[in-house]
């Protein structure tokens, strides 16, 4: 089984402009949509296209818990979250201009969450996950969840001996990486910050890699760069007109998970979730795509070992 943790969830409105979004105009609509926002859910629906068993763990508001359950619904996800009462779940503007590749995000911060929450959060966790089951905790961090926070739910995974994967930025990433989890998935500049080094990213990852079984390096329309078992191998994604891109490293991570808990090979799992993160960048939305296309999208990957 593997458990996604989205601690700061959110519902996407997407908003699809008529033309080009321009200050000091009124900007039309041609239609709104509603999509499940949130990197562990869009993880989790990476999942299912895989066949993957999984469940989506976290927060969620209860004022506007109708709306996200039945977007949660539409996508097949299975969840069980610890519910905050008298709160709304928050919303995410992704802003589509027609005819322009490529999206404009605007978040909200997200409820204030309480040690309270944090405990039931907790004791999902002891009563459901175990020693051979994966956990992904992907996303930013809600107000009133802090760094000791964080610590002490890698500190309860780890006690666990489950497998442990981070989508983390800023502080949240240093704090992973100094606990000690089995995979992250950074940037270059992320990879900077961590470890500074004369401009050669390589050796940086290198020396993750010495604490962390996988690290993946995102590079965008160039592919990525992964580390494990002390070898280094540079990915390359599919060429494709992009549509909307985001969500496209969510979906990457949750099939290269689900392809690693089905035993994949390291090449078939890196080459499958550049492919369906390929293909899901041609859609509306953040989450869909299809993964026989990103089969067929497979095929234009390579997985070359770098000396």
């Amino acid at each position: 089984m593997i458990y996604t943790i989205t601690l700061n969830p959110t519902i996407d409105r997407l908003l699809f402009l008529e033309g080009t979004l321009t200050k000091g105009k009124n900007n039309r609509l041609r239609k709104v949509a509603y999509d499940i926002g949130g990197k562990g859910h869009h993880g989790s629906y990476a999942m299912n296209q895989s066949g993957v068993k999984n469940q989506a763990l976290g927060f969620s508001g209860t004022i506007n818990a109708s709306k996200l359950e039945k977007i949660l619904s539409d996508k097949g996800i299975n969840y069980d979250f610890v519910e905050v009462y008298g709160k709304p779940t928050r919303e995410s503007y992704v802003i589509l201009e027609e005819k322009v590749g490529g999206s404009i995000l605007i978040t909200e911060k997200g409820f204030n969450i309480t040690d309270y929450d944090i405990g039931l959060l907790f004791e999902k966790i002891e009563h459901k996950v175990q020693r051979e089951d994966m956990v992904l905790i992907a996303g930013s961090v809600p107000p009133g969840f802090d760094l000791h926070d964080l610590e002490n739910l890698l500190k309860q995974l780890k006690k666990i001996g489950c497998f442990i994967a981070c989508d983390l930025s800023g502080e949240a990433l240093k704090k992973a990486v100094e606990i000690g989890v089995d995979f992250i998935k950074p940037n270059q500049f992320e990879v900077q910050e961590l470890i500074p080094s004369d401009g050669n990213f390589l050796e940086p990852i290198k020396e993750l890699s010495k604490k962390i079984k996988y690290v993946i390096v995102s590079l965008g329309k160039d592919g990525s760069v992964c580390s494990h078992a002390g070898e280094v191998h540079q990915v390359s994604a599919p060429t494709v007109e992009l549509v909307n891109d985001t969500g496209a490293g969510d979906c990457f991570v949750g099939t290269f998970l689900a392809s690693l808990s089905l035993s994949k090979s390291l090449a078939e799992c890196l080459s499958l979730a550049s492919a369906c993160a390929a293909n899901q960048v041609q859609y509306n939305d953040s989450t869909t795509f299809n993964i026989k296309d990103a089969r067929k999208l497979q095929k234009e990957v390579t997985v070359k070992k770098l000396s």
